[in-house]
């Protein structure tokens, strides 16, 4: 049951990912939230193997360090251009 829980929340994550890629504020929460659903995937597939943790806490650190530069992207487009949105950050280019 869990596993299906884990699994939808990773579906979502994707759909709106691919469906709503207007401001990059919606893109980088989704990229989070798929980041959130496999944590939890990890947590319960080393739960069940009693396998140890520090691979979760290195796949952690690693996700903090993904939303970290994606909100400093993102305050950097909006410092620069007012906005996030993605057609005027195709002017850049």
């Amino acid at each position: 049951m869990m596993k299906l829980v884990i699994l939808i929340m990773f579906f979502f994550g994707n759909m709106i990912f691919v469906s709503k890629h207007k401001h990059l504020l919606i893109v980088l929460l989704s990229l989070e939230f798929i980041v959130l659903s496999i944590y939890f995937l990890m947590t319960y597939y080393f739960l069940m193997v009693s396998y140890d943790m520090y691979m979760l806490m290195i796949f952690l650190v690693f996700s903090v360090c993904e939303g970290a530069l994606g909100l400093s992207i993102l305050v950097s487009m909006i410092r620069t251009l007012g906005n996030d949105y993605f057609q005027s950050y195709n002017l850049l280019w």
